[in-house]
């Protein structure tokens, strides 16, 4: 049996990657840095290889033996002051990985891409084939991620590498231990320590075991050099707080703060993160992020792949769910 590699098992994404892998019977190895968590996977019958991404002789030996090889590694932090960690991780660790996988024997490297290599199409829908056309306003995060993506599809295109490159939304679901920046406002919500619903934060979401299930088939079937977006609808942020509150009994939040003046609000509080020379996430630059987008089209995920992901509001409850009950059990080791 070939085995199945999971590079950044450790994260949200690539946890769940991991977990229906094994439950399908797959041979499974992953490669994680000896200081990440592993809560995601804690418990799972898989082969473990120490290693990094700049550590090319760690994911070398990783890669030995493997057919499919899911990578997982972002950086997804557009709130940096200094960018140097975005490009270091998402592009420059990147190559060093697709060095070494152009001279494997791989029948698929499916690649954790972003929506936000995709362009906007204002009063439309965005597909794949719509070409990226606000790069000058998203920032070092969104040019990363287009730069990772067009590295991907160039090794597949130059040096045979049999790429897929997957456009992931914001995912949801259980076992966002981190959590994500999204769902660190969910979490917020549902334990009442959410005073106000940002109106105009609008965006693409998915949940976490559907974005997991759609790179595995990607890497049976995916066309090798295409794209596929992967994500199930479009979004507000007080719907989601809406539906994750009503799964667990709390109140969502009331209080409406447009994105206008969180938009207006976020000038100082950058300034003065940069005096401090301290991140905030209040910044301009993640403020737009937050409704720059456009709706998507996931179309030919389902015609090409065969995905058939659930409706996400399910993902949505599971989540609030998750938050809670993690919440309590932290609650009872400190007691």
């Amino acid at each position: 049996m070939t085995k199945k590699l999971v590079i950044g098992a450790s994260g949200f994404l690539g946890s769940h990657v991991t977990k229906q892998l094994v439950k399908r019977g797959d041979d499974v190895r992953v490669v994680i840095r000896r200081t990440s968590s592993t809560r995601g996977i804690d418990g799972l019958p898989v082969e473990v290889h120490h290693g990094d991404i700049f550590d090319p002789a760690s994911i070398r030996s990783a890669m030995r033996g493997c057919d499919v090889v899911y990578y997982c590694v972002v950086d997804a932090r557009p709130w940096l002051l200094d960018p140097t960690p975005l490009w270091r991780t998402n592009v420059d660790g990147l190559r060093d990985v697709l060095e070494i996988a152009a001279e494997a024997d791989l029948y698929r490297f499916v690649f954790t891409s972003s929506i936000g290599t995709i362009g906007r199409r204002p009063g439309g829908v965005a597909d794949e084939n719509t070409a990226h056309n606000w790069l000058d306003l998203g920032g070092d995060y969104i040019r990363s991620r287009v730069a990772a993506e067009e590295m991907v599809l160039r090794y597949s295109a130059e040096r045979g590498l049999p790429a897929v490159a997957m456009c992931v939304s914001n995912t949801f679901g259980p076992g966002d231990f981190l959590p994500t920046p999204h769902g660190q406002l969910l979490s917020a919500a549902v334990h009442g320590k959410m005073p106000f619903y940002i109106d105009g934060y609008e965006a693409e979401v998915v949940g976490v075991e559907d974005a997991a299930r759609a790179l595995i088939l990607a890497g049976e079937r995916g066309r090798i050099g295409e794209r596929y977006i992967v994500s199930e609808r479009w979004m507000s942020t007080r719907e989601i707080h809406q539906i994750g509150c009503r799964a667990v009994g709390t109140d969502p939040p009331r209080r409406r703060v447009p994105i206008k003046l969180m938009a207006a609000m976020s000038h100082p509080s950058s300034w003065l993160a940069r005096l401090r020379g301290r991140d905030s996430k209040l910044t301009p630059l993640n403020i737009r992020l937050m409704h720059i987008m456009t709706p998507l089209d996931h179309g030919k995920a389902v015609r090409e792949l065969g995905w058939r992901p659930s409706p996400t509001p399910e993902a949505i409850a599971e989540a609030a769910h998750f938050f809670r009950k993690t919440r309590r059990a932290v609650e009872g080791e400190v007691r």
